[in-house]
């Protein structure tokens, strides 16, 4: 059914048995699930599908500590390792690369107590990091594994080298979901078509134009555009479900190994990709006045990643992103159907994570709305009912 350019398909009242919301990373895999199952769906974003915050530089892949196992830490493990097969899957539908590579990730440990926790995170991933025999470690060296790369002075106490954490070229890794979904049976997607409100009652999404979608279901993937959709259907509420953080992060130009782990300190992280680029980033603010702008705050993380990885001196700066990431209210993702409203299923507030989740978490929000599907187990923080409880705590 492949790709509508404008809102001229609403303007004939359609009517799917799937709404999708949003055409981020969340709502894009939402969409790759229906095809998967046959669903009649139909998704719509306010621009084009990817060009939000999934749309950014970064691409990291990050694992949880393998401390303190949870239930949420398993499913994040669970879907690091399931998202190779998967995405290798799509690139052999599509014949184009998402950039993906498990890479490893390289951590300086500045102090000389963070090595002993380190060496208790070791012992800790030997006991959780694995699929049957395939295991993944967290290593504890006195020097970084390969020369040339981060500077030995970060490490005071040593390094540590994981070998679970991934990256992947966000933009990519977008277009390669964009294309599978280009040849879709079941599934059309609708840019620069804005919701305004939602009705599941009636079934009936409005749109800014005025023109409405009727739906048997609806996934709510928005991003953090999502969040005042939902507190409208979720009154009374002091506070809202979520808000959006600005991230700025900025891509270089530097001939790097694409082999080469990312660097992890301090909540900097430094991600080298197949096409002679590095990613830098991410900054993570709360308050700001213009969320798409970038400032002194991006230059810092310039300034600390060059001095991190020498190989980045003299490297230009090829281009600098800001954007607005949806953060829940108790920051874990969220996913489910709303308690009042069965039909609507929440996807989103991924924040830091969506990129590494949003393929499990879009096969749980398509398993509740599609027939003859076992519901699905996620951690209980992740639920939209986990959040609405907290949302009315905070109030």
């Amino acid at each position: 059914m492949g790709i509508a350019d404008t809102a001229g398909a609403a303007e004939r009242q359609l009517s799917v048995d799937l709404l999708i919301v949003g055409g981020g990373i969340m709502g894009l895999w939402a969409a790759v699930h229906a095809e998967r199952l046959g669903i009649d769906a139909l998704l719509v974003d306010a621009g084009e599908p990817g060009q939000g915050a999934s749309g950014g530089l970064l691409g990291a892949l990050m694992p949880h500590m393998p401390d303190r196992w949870s239930d949420k830490k398993q499913f994040q493990f669970d879907a690091l390792v399931s998202l190779e097969n998967e995405i290798a899957a799509l690139e052999a539908a599509t014949g184009l690369s998402a950039g993906y590579r498990r890479c490893g990730r390289l951590v300086p440990l500045p102090k000389p107590h963070l090595r002993k926790i380190a060496q208790r995170h070791s012992q800790d991933a030997e006991v959780n990091w694995h699929v049957g025999d395939r295991r993944y470690r967290w290593n504890v060296l006195d020097v970084p594994p390969l020369s040339g790369w981060i500077t030995p002075e970060a490490g005071e106490a040593g390094f540590v080298h994981d070998t679970l954490a991934a990256r992947v070229s966000p933009r990519r890794y977008i277009a390669v979901l964009r294309a599978y979904l280009g040849s879709a049976r079941h599934v059309r997607v609708a840019q620069n078509l804005a919701i305004g409100r939602i009705d599941p009652a009636a079934g009936l999404a409005t749109c800014d134009n005025r023109s409405a979608i009727r739906f048997g279901h609806c996934i709510v993937a928005a991003g953090y555009r999502s969040f005042p959709l939902l507190d409208e259907l979720t009154k009374p509420l002091a506070v809202s479900l979520g808000q959006p953080v600005k991230g700025q992060a900025a891509l270089l130009r530097a001939e790097v190994d694409p082999e080469l782990p990312v660097v992890f300190l301090d909540g900097l992280y430094i991600v080298p990709h197949e096409d002679g680029h590095v990613a830098i980033g991410s900054t993570s603010e709360n308050s700001f006045a213009d969320g798409f702008s970038t400032d002194d705050k991006l230059d810092d993380l310039l300034a600390k990643s060059r001095a991190l990885v020498p190989a980045l001196g003299g490297a230009a700066v090829v281009e600098r992103w800001a954007g607005l990431r949806p953060k829940a209210i108790d920051r874990d993702p969220m996913v489910g159907p709303h308690p009042d409203h069965p039909n609507l299923v929440a996807l989103t507030g991924g924040f830091k994570v969506s990129f590494g989740l949003a393929h499990r978490l879009a096969e749980a929000a398509i398993a509740f709305v599609a027939e003859n599907r076992e519901t699905p187990v996620l951690p209980a923080s992740f639920t939209l009912e986990s959040h609405i409880a907290a949302a009315r705590r905070k109030g």
